[in-house]
């Protein structure tokens, strides 16, 4: 069932009521969002403290990355319904380009790479303009593979170490909030364990992340608190141990 008539609606004064209050460092208030008429993130609410790492967990098709995609407002799906709200900025009111800029760090499944660039000319792009994040040689401190290869065509790397490139190039802008989606897909796992231990770091560097990722087990070890969507819908809010020893919770929705 849809409802086409609801609208995202501008700021108001219940905005700026939010921002004067005492709310989480992130929000996402009964978010709805649909593709066309489709209606596929069903009213999902979360919260985040600052430096916190969620994961953001389901079977296959229950809307993890639509719900990652409409926080960030690509557009697609289209967030028609909720509030959005990141370090007081209200999210909802933006456009992609715009909720970047406020923070937002998305890290999607496909990489985005751009090709014909180098790994070092991928990096100089994201800090073309304001905000920019880390220093480029505090990245490649954190990414050594990475700066072995920066004058490497960077499309012609490894599935792994184009992830890597990817959330380096998220954290060469002054990201507030990190989405991550699926970033151990198609890895070996040798390369799993090279990403764990670099999302162990962003954690201790106090980024606040949000992660998606079909490795359920694999993510809940790497969060402080865990979501887990049925449908589009949030099943359940609680602490990533409370999940990892719920046999039901983990046959049941995740399958494991």
């Amino acid at each position: 069932m849809t409802d086409t008539s609801i609208e995202q609606r501008p700021a108001s004064a219940t905005d700026s009521a939010h921002i004067a209050g005492t709310k989480r460092f992130f929000s996402a208030e009964n978010i709805h969002a649909y593709y066309g008429e489709s209606y596929i993130v069903q009213g999902v609410s979360l919260e985040i403290d600052r430096g916190e790492v969620l994961a953001l967990l389901g079977r296959n098709g229950a809307g993890k990355t639509s719900t990652l995609r409409a926080i960030a407002q690509i557009g697609s799906p289209e967030l028609r319904q909720g509030e959005v709200w990141l370090d007081g900025q209200p999210l909802h009111t933006m456009k992609s380009h715009e909720a970047a800029i406020a923070g937002i760090g998305l890290v999607p499944e496909d990489r985005r790479i751009i090709p014909g660039l180098t790994v070092q000319e991928n990096l100089e792009l994201a800090q073309i303009a304001e905000p920019v994040g880390w220093p480029i040689e505090a990245l490649y401190e954190r990414f050594p593979r990475l700066a072995e290869r920066r004058k490497q065509e960077a499309v012609t790397m490894s599935g792994g170490e184009q992830q890597m490139l990817a959330v380096a190039r998220a954290l060469a802008r002054n990201v507030k909030l990190l989405l991550l989606d699926e970033p151990y897909e198609g890895l070996a796992p040798v390369i799993v364990q090279e990403i764990e231990r670099i999302v162990r770091e962003i954690k201790e560097a106090g980024i606040t992340t949000i992660i998606v990722e079909q490795n359920a087990v694999a993510a809940l070890k790497l969060a402080d608190r865990a979501v887990i969507l049925d449908s589009g819908e949030v099943v359940f809010d609680g602490t990533a141990e409370k999940v990892l020893n719920d046999e039901e919770l983990l046959h049941q929705y995740l399958a494991i």
